[in-house]
């Protein structure tokens, strides 16, 4: 899923356990933004790439457009989708 139309490529790393990782993903579905999951606890290489990208391990990291996120950041999310206060 490239980015597509409206919004920039989404893809976000979660473990499967994380509230915060539930969070923002439910924060993009209800703004209808598009996004590609990696669930680093299945994916080694998907982690090894993270750690090297943030230097560090924790989630949810949300890739935006090429430009990296750490955390549910409403404001940084917002501004990189270009979304208004709702």
């Amino acid at each position: 899923m490239a980015g597509t139309g409206k919004w920039p490529r989404v893809i976000i790393f979660t473990t499967p356990n994380c509230p915060w990782c539930r969070a923002a993903k439910e924060y993009l579905r209800q703004r209808g933004v598009p996004f590609k999951e990696v669930d680093v606890s299945r994916d080694a290489a998907a982690a090894r790439d993270l750690v090297r990208r943030t230097g560090q391990m924790g989630v949810p990291v949300l890739d935006i457009g090429g430009k990296i996120v750490i955390g549910f950041n409403r404001p940084q999310i917002d501004a990189l989708l270009g979304l208004r206060k709702k």
